[in-house]
């Protein structure tokens, strides 16, 4: 964790507080669904056909590049990966192959996962060393990891429970 702070500028505790808040540190449910059907089924659906549509191409990618199988690449109802829920688009864009063993692993690989998560939100404009709490620009930053304003909130609420020690 500390040297995923130090490299990405992302607070520890924020990591470990959407990591919680995610997969319950992975040892929580990160989904069972065949990921490529789901996909497919979403891109046929008139709503957010476009949207759907590429997140399944940024899915076989994922396949092609040879990070996960098509038999490990499960997920949860909208198509989400791992222990932190990236949409394959996502996965690809931000994945980090942070344990150096040559693939991403956002399903099994603690370092793959957290390093990720920083890398996304550093991508999206967080800000080192700045505060993260309602108003602030890293609260916008984290609007790329989950919209939801309420989610955000407790996502820095968590996070500084966290470094309280509370």
């Amino acid at each position: 964790l500390a040297r995923i702070e130090a490299q990405y500028g992302v607070p520890r505790e924020l990591l470990v507080a959407i990591w919680g808040l995610e997969s319950d540190y992975g040892a929580g449910d990160i989904g069972k669904l065949p990921v490529v059907r789901v996909l497919a089924t979403m891109a046929h659906d008139c709503r957010r056909t476009e949207r759907f549509q590429g997140e399944l191409i940024a899915a076989l990618k994922i396949l092609q590049r040879g990070d996960l199988t098509l038999n490990t690449m499960v997920g949860a109802y909208a198509g989400e990966l791992g222990q932190t829920q990236f949409l394959p688009s996502n996965y690809l864009k931000y994945g980090v192959d942070y344990d150096g063993d040559g693939r991403i692993d956002l399903r099994r690989s603690v370092p793959d996962v957290l390093a990720s998560t920083a890398n996304l939100l550093k991508s999206n404009g967080w800000q080192r060393g700045q505060p993260f709490d309602e108003g602030t620009p890293n609260f916008q930053a984290m609007r790329e990891w989950n919209n939801s304003e309420l989610y955000r909130r407790v996502m820095h609420y968590f996070a500084e429970r966290l470094e309280s020690g509370r």
